[in-house]
């Protein structure tokens, strides 16, 4: 028999909303989580991305919240992107649709002195990233020193963007004792420094291993030459698949996903659209929202999407190039196969890019399927400026390493300068080579005499 929200004894507002968003039956990381949470101690929840783990953490915050007079946040959630501030506050506001509570989200990016004045009315929940927290924290526009619980999401992602100070001073501007919750997709040896330095022997919640792959999700992979020719076979899968309906386009970065939509959009007008760091903050809200809604057919990113949005009804994550860290391949395609339906990944790699994907087979243990590339799709020869081999001079001169030093350590001794600290301090004009200062000195006293 399944277990249901109903068995986790949610109050009945909590039961009403979840209702009113068709959530019945917790996921296995929230059924696990409610009860660890509401004992007060410090959590460790490692699960797989697209498990649930935003409900896991706010329906027992929800359950144990209370009214503060004062006005200052008594729950603070931490995440790494403004894009999870928008999706965690949006989820939190619907589920406390029925309570008091009031919720607050801040990021960068957004006038300072504007978001002050959302703190008139006090705040009771607090979301945020770590840098814009901190900053209306040391301004006094709130005081964290009423924290009762704090929830860190998205921690081994918060870590590897460089967050840590950021997070070090918020940790010292509120009282000591108080529960932590923190949620990661994998357990870094970051991750293990700071459970170590901060927080008080959390209870570890873990649902599946790093690297474990989502079995839901069908993992297909081509041979591709190179850049150009992974253009030519996204056109073909995009022609020739009606099932390509809903898809999100991974690029390792910001100019590779700007090219590759200038390219797209050629081919297939107005329907997709591209996100990255370089955009403003209400273009990428504007273009997710379209994206959700079946406005535009796809996204192009790059890993600013691959971590804790929540997109509902993805078809098709395609890696059009191959991440490094190895990772956040399976963040990607986190992104499809979420709330137990089935998704699709796709991933083009080239020759240099095998190594890549052998490093994301051995962290899964598994390998995955290569497809035949289809003989319809031409090959483009032409390469793209970072694919460009190195330009070697016609004639360059070249130098014999020998013995001793080399041609390198005879240079070095040619150029050498001697600095004798200063004009005065340099050889008289008249001293003759081979002559030395003191010599030159003493005929120069002998001179003076006659």
């Amino acid at each position: 028999m399944k277990t249901t929200f109903a068995d986790l004894d949610l109050s009945g507002k909590l039961l009403d909303a979840l209702a009113d968003l068709n959530l019945f039956e917790p996921t296995p990381i929230q059924e696990k989580s409610f009860k660890a949470i509401l004992s007060g101690r410090d959590i460790m929840g490692i699960a797989q991305t697209g498990t649930g783990k935003t409900l896991a953490y706010l329906l027992p915050v929800l359950q144990m919240w209370k009214y503060n007079k004062t006005g200052n946040p008594t729950v603070l959630i931490l995440v790494p992107t403004r894009e999870l501030v928008v999706q965690v506050t949006g989820v939190l506001e619907s589920l406390a649709v029925n309570t008091t509570a009031r919720i607050i989200g801040i990021y960068g990016g957004k006038n300072i002195n504007t978001q002050k004045l959302l703190f008139n009315d006090g705040c009771d929940i607090l979301v945020g990233t770590p840098g814009r927290v901190m900053d209306l924290s040391i301004d006094n526009a709130i005081s964290l020193k009423e924290v009762q619980k704090l929830v860190i999401d998205e921690f081994d992602e918060m870590l590897s963007l460089g967050f840590r100070p950021q997070l070090t001073h918020i940790f010292e501007m509120m009282k000591a004792k108080r529960q932590n919750v923190l949620f990661s997709a994998t357990m870094t040896e970051a991750v293990d420094a700071m459970l170590d330095e901060y927080f008080a022997n959390p209870v570890e919640i873990s649902l599946a291993k790093s690297g474990t792959p989502l079995e839901k999700i069908e993992q297909t992979s081509y041979r591709v030459r190179n850049f150009n020719t992974k253009v030519n076979i996204l056109q073909y899968l995009l022609e020739k698949d009606a099932d390509l309906s809903k898809v999100l386009v991974f690029t390792n970065n910001k100019k590779h996903a700007d090219l590759l939509f200038t390219k797209i959009d050629e081919l297939f007008p107005e329907s997709f659209d591209v996100i990255h760091s370089n955009k403003s903050q209400n273009y990428r809200l504007k273009a997710m929202k379209r994206f959700q809604d079946g406005e535009i057919r796809g996204l192009i990113t790059t890993d600013v999407m691959a971590r804790g949005l929540d997109i509902s009804d993805i078809t098709h994550v395609i890696n059009f190039e191959i991440p490094e860290v190895p990772e956040q391949y399976i963040h990607r395609i986190g992104r499809t196969g979420r709330a137990d339906k089935d998704g699709k990944s796709i991933s083009f790699f080239t020759e240099k890019e095998e190594p890549l994907v052998l490093d994301i087979e051995i962290l899964m243990d598994k390998a995955l399927e290569v497809l035949p590339f289809p003989e319809a799709v031409k090959i483009n020869p032409t390469k793209i400026a970072s694919e460009q081999d190195e330009v070697v001079m016609k004639n360059a001169h070249t130098v014999k390493i020998v013995e001793g030093g080399g041609a390198f350590h005879e240079k070095k001794e040619k150029n050498r300068k001697e600095n004798w600290g200063g004009p005065h301090k340099r050889n008289p004009p008249n001293t003759k080579p081979g002559v030395n200062r003191g010599q030159a000195k003493a005929k120069s006293k002998a001179r003076r005499k006659k």
